[in-house]
């Protein structure tokens, strides 16, 4: 799966995200080709807990959590969050 269509798809499944994929690892063409990074900020995860802001996400990649993503690692914010985070 082609990282821009990650973030398509969780931006467009999730009230105002802005996702960042990478892939954090050097892709090895018979294992490490699914794994992917990403860092998502929206006002949909106020209120949540980090489990609840996971799921978002899972929710919003779908069936491709379990076809063409065998792993992502996640780092999820609010705006406040974020902007916080980066002082």
């Amino acid at each position: 799966m082609d990282i821009a269509d990650i973030e398509e798809l969780i931006e467009s499944n999730i009230e105002d995200a802005d996702a960042t994929v990478s892939r954090p690892r050097t892709v090895d063409e018979n294992h490490e080709d699914a794994h992917f990074a990403a860092v998502v900020i929206s006002p949909a995860f106020e209120g949540k807990s980090l489990v609840q802001q996971h799921q978002l996400v899972y929710d919003a990649l779908g069936d491709h959590m379990t076809t063409s993503i065998h792993a992502m690692e996640l780092k999820t914010y609010t705006p406040e969050e974020y902007e916080a985070a980066e002082k």
